[in-house]
């Protein structure tokens, strides 16, 4: 999944940016508001990370400009200041979550889980297509019981996937939310990771579950 990052505070916004690659999202990170709304006019985001109180444009302003171009992206917001009227304000403005600093960075991934989870419409941290089970809160991945070990990208695709299963997705779509700003690879970079999975995932089963489908892209599901 690719997530929006605006936090002025460098370390903070460097240590956040670490952690959630770490847990295999893509991050485009900035620092101040109107690099925001420029990031958010040019690309659909799983997620956005604001903080309140940035250069350029505050975190109100780069919602309100989100939402009237008619996004409804989950956003979270992170700030310093923790009175009820200012939580009952950013929720108001049309944030989904609010987060108080200093916060620990397991709450923040939780919040990020279930904003994701919700905007998909799931109901909770388990995703299953047949017979292949993903837990989201462990990054576990099972087939048939039996583990299949993944790399953190292979993780972020399968998860985008499956998070989406049964609708075509086209490579374009795909590393539009995978991979972020600094990906520098191939052009088939997709087509890579795709037949990464399909030998962890498919080879040697009977029922296969990754589908080409010819000039419109990918697609999760039984057949």
């Amino acid at each position: 999944m690719r997530i929006l990052l605006a936090e002025d505070e460098r370390d903070l916004n460097r240590i956040i940016t670490q952690k959630l690659t770490s847990e295999g999202y893509s991050v485009d990170s900035c620092f101040d508001g109107k690099e925001a709304m420029d990031d958010l006019s040019f690309t659909d985001y799983d997620a956005v990370i604001l903080d309140i109180m940035m250069p350029g444009a505050d975190g109100y302003a780069v919602l309100s400009s989100l939402r009237n171009a008619g996004k409804t992206t989950p956003v979270l917001f992170l700030t310093a200041r923790d009175s009820v009227s200012d939580r009952v304000k950013g929720l108001d403005s049309g944030a989904n979550d609010y987060l108080v600093k200093p916060f620990s960075f397991e709450e923040l991934s939780a919040r990020i889980r279930a904003l994701i989870r919700t905007s998909h419409g799931s109901a909770g941290n388990e995703l299953a297509v047949g017979d292949l089970v993903m837990d989201c809160a462990a990054k576990r991945v099972t087939r048939g019981g039996e583990e299949i070990a993944l790399s953190a990208r292979e993780y972020a695709l399968l998860e985008y996937l499956m998070h989406n299963a049964g609708m075509i997705l086209s490579r374009e779509k795909i590393e539009d939310h995978i991979w972020n700003y600094d990906y520098e690879g191939g052009t088939n970079v997709v087509d890579v990771y795709i037949s990464y999975l399909r030998r962890k995932i498919d080879d040697g089963r009977e029922r296969k579950l990754i589908h080409t489908v010819r000039g419109r892209g990918y697609v999760i599901r039984e057949e």
